[in-house]
């Protein structure tokens, strides 16, 4: 067991297995590399809480949950440095960094920086999708209802 510092949860004891390492940190947070991977009270999110900082935690959410078209495009430089052989391998799970503002019905997630993690090495990064259909805002609640053109 592990006992983690949480901005969401204060102090909890969580598996070993949970922890992440981003060898790149975050985009903003470079510095920050050891996180856990925690299920958010409320699903579908999660929270992605560094190690190092309490205060920082991300959001997340898998983007194929308000997205079925999503396609990870991304440098294959980008999956080798986590040791995946594509955006297809087995070992990929792909996640997106939420924003919630004030009013919630505004909720959006960054499809163009996409979180990569390597679900058997427990590494992670992420990296920037070559496909422009991908903005830094993606209105989840909007696209849910299938409002695709609320995209900016």
């Amino acid at each position: 067991m592990l006992t983690v510092n949480t901005k969401a949860y204060g102090t909890i004891d969580i598996d070993e297995r949970q922890k992440l390492y981003f060898p790149f940190g975050i985009f903003g947070f470079e510095s920050l590399k050891d996180f856990v991977l925690l299920d958010a009270a409320q699903q579908p999110f999660y929270w992605l809480q560094s190690l190092d900082v309490k205060e920082t935690a991300f959001v997340l959410i898998n983007p194929m949950v308000f997205r079925k078209d999503y396609e990870l495009e991304i440098l294959p430089g980008d999956l080798e440095e986590i040791d995946l052989t594509g955006a297809e391998d087995e070992k990929v799970i792909i996640f997106a960094i939420v924003t919630i503002p004030e009013n919630q019905q505004k909720m959006s997630a960054n499809l163009q920086g996409p979180i990569i993690i390597n679900r058997d090495s427990k590494t992670g990064r992420q990296s920037i999708s070559l496909d422009p259909r991908w903005k830094t805002k993606h209105f989840i609640l909007d696209e849910l209802s299938g409002d695709k053109e609320v995209i900016c």
